[in-house]
């Protein structure tokens, strides 16, 4: 045996540190369950209808709410950006990354949100890392709703020096009696979801901009999953209430109705400037790549010139809750293009994702910690692209195997 092979073949040192690696099993049982549904290798693009394993599926877990992934103008102009600038920056936005078309995206973007200033990260879970850990430290206080994201509770960590405090989920009195009873001496800063990913529901933006008025207190609002979908622009879910200048600072992606990867931060221009010469997750980490910031500015200009877009995009929002709900499944308190389907326990929730799966409908399972233990929920999520024969082939599919699992009757 060769020195390098047996180098290659040799067994892992058998350190102390990767012994919880060693004995994480939960993947291993669920495969031999029979009911595996994470990363799943998908052939095609992010479409109404996927191919997986050489068959095709109804997508119903995609965050594509517009459509655009694969919208000519959308890949034309990141093949026109690849072209012209390379596949990469090769550095970061504070010294060699930054390209005359990411100051173009931004403009672009503060102008979309009628806010004075954008920067734009390489991910949306970067914005809120770095956003929250650079406003926020020593002596101030952050202030959450017990089912934000799981970036901003990372983010909120990362406040070297800050006070986690948490409310209880989209309930304006519980935060207000909080603040009642404390005695904060350093600034405070309230962050919460505009759209929850997982259940779909509305965080109530004017009883918290109230709040912030009384209690001299900062907004952000992640609306990943709001911008492009909600008001009557497609700026979110502050433009949905009418409470844009309560909203402090309101957060993007690129990743859902923008059709790219990526994210951007808009606010008050020293704000925004501050954040760009403190933000750790921006000053070291690359520069979004071109073809992303190339996508984007197409998007923007879809979102725009074809509001109708939207406007099926709620069509068949609607016609899925209605039909779902007709049904008997219990959607929870959604409004919007993301619609839960509440099971229960975690292996309900996989054992219907995978049936579903066989039906030829892609669900996304979700299981605690994603959702409250006891709450297991199968995610659904609808783009303006739908075809009414792909709603009612997907909802003929859950009728089936909900009936099977006795969810409904």
């Amino acid at each position: 045996m060769s020195a390098i092979k047996a180098v290659v073949e040799a067994p892992a040192a058998r350190t102390p540190i990767f012994d919880k690696c060693r004995k994480f099993d939960v993947p291993d049982q669920i495969q031999k369950a029979g009911v595996w549904t994470y990363f799943r290798v998908i052939e095609s693009g992010q479409d109404p209808v996927v191919r997986m394993d050489g068959k095709e599926l109804v997508m119903l877990g995609s965050n594509n709410y517009l459509g655009l992934t694969s919208h000519p103008k959308v890949k034309e102009r990141a093949a026109e950006a690849l072209r012209k600038y390379g596949s990469g920056c090769a550095g970061s936005r504070f010294l060699n990354g930054t390209l005359d078309l990411h100051v173009e995206l931004e403009e672009r973007l503060a102008a979309f949100m009628k806010k004075p200033a954008c920067v734009a990260f390489s991910t949306g879970f970067l914005v809120n890392l770095g956003v929250i850990s650079s406003v926020a430290g020593k002596g101030d206080v952050i202030y959450l709703d017990r089912q934000d994201h799981a970036c901003i509770y990372d983010g909120a960590r990362l406040a070297i020096g800050a006070d986690v405090r948490k409310f209880r989920h989209n309930d304006p009195a519980d935060l207000r009696r909080m603040l009642d009873n404390s005695h904060d001496r350093g600034g405070r800063l309230l962050v919460v979801d505009g759209v929850f990913s997982m259940e779909g529901d509305i965080a109530p933006l004017p009883e918290y901009v109230s709040l912030c008025q009384d209690y001299d207190m900062a907004l952000m609002v992640d609306d990943a999953h709001g911008i492009g979908v909600l008001g009557a622009n497609g700026r979110g879910t502050a433009e949905h209430f009418g409470v844009e200048e309560g909203a402090d600072l309101i957060m993007g992606t690129f990743s859902k109705s923008l059709a790219a990867v990526g994210g951007f931060i808009v606010g008050d221009t020293d704000v925004i400037k501050f954040i760009k010469h403190r933000a750790r997750a921006l000053i070291f980490t690359a520069a979004p790549p071109p073809a992303s910031v190339g996508a984007v500015l197409a998007a923007l200009e879809i979102i725009e010139a074809e509001p109708e877009r939207r406007q099926r995009l709620w069509e068949n929002t609607k016609f899925m809750m209605t039909g779902l709900r007709a049904l008997g499944f219990d959607c929870g308190e959604s409004s919007t293009p993301v619609i839960p389907i509440v099971v229960g326990e975690d292996y309900a929730a996989f054992k219907m994702a995978h049936r579903l799966q066989e039906e030829g409908v892609f669900v996304n399972a979700v299981v605690s910690p994603a959702s409250p233990p006891g709450r297991a929920l199968i995610r659904t999520s609808y783009m303006a692209t739908h075809e009414h024969k792909h709603l009612t082939r997907a909802l003929e599919a859950f009728q089936k195997v909900g009936r099977e699992i006795g969810l409904i009757s």
